[in-house]
């Protein structure tokens, strides 16, 4: 089976997101996306991330009702920080039978040569790149092993739903009302 690989942290998952995943769906040949929960993302803080069962539980409520999305906690038993390729390796190793390929916005395609073995990535698995209104400088737009979708453009933010919670201003349209729910019920980021 075809895979795409969403990683994130999904401090908290959003329409945006969902929006990303159903695009690569209906413009790939990927069967299903797989949401890769990362518990520290080597380029951010952790402090500021809610713990990754829970993260893992608010992708779950999220993901409920469209069967081609799964959730996955691989990288919870992983050194830390988790690199992409090593949870690639291990994916691999783990179902051999599957064909996995990494989903990206734009902007970390312009960082991604600065990735740990970075054409390995490429070489093995290939990218699929969702622009995100930046300008086209790397030379990795044009690579065979790279497939460039059309997906909506929302500026959503998990900082900025954050930021709203903390301040008591309404999240609806922003995330699934079950994530929100989740959020209510949890007290998270409060």
């Amino acid at each position: 089976m075809k895979i795409g690989l969403f990683f994130g942290s999904f401090n908290p998952i959003h329409h945006g997101h969902l929006m990303v995943a159903q695009a690569v769906l209906n413009q790939t040949d990927c069967q299903q996306i797989w949401f890769v929960i990362s518990p520290q993302n080597p380029h951010k803080k952790s402090s500021s991330l809610l713990h990754e069962f829970d993260r893992m539980d608010m992708v779950d409520v999220a993901i409920a009702d469209q069967y081609q999305f799964k959730s996955c906690d691989i990288e919870f038993n992983l050194p830390r920080p988790s690199y992409t390729i090593d949870t690639l390796a291990h994916l691999s190793e783990k179902y051999p039978q599957h064909e996995f390929r990494l989903i990206m916005g734009g902007d970390n395609l312009e960082s991604f040569k600065s990735w740990k073995n970075f054409d390995k990535i490429l070489d093995y698995f290939g990218l699929i790149v969702y622009p995100r209104g930046e300008k086209k400088q790397s030379d990795l737009w044009d690579h065979s092993s790279v497939q460039v979708i059309q997906a909506p453009f929302l500026h959503i933010s998990a900082t900025y739903i954050r930021d709203c919670i903390k301040q008591e201003r309404s999240i609806k349209y922003l995330l699934p009302d079950k994530v929100i729910a989740l959020i209510k019920q949890k007290k998270f980021y409060l």
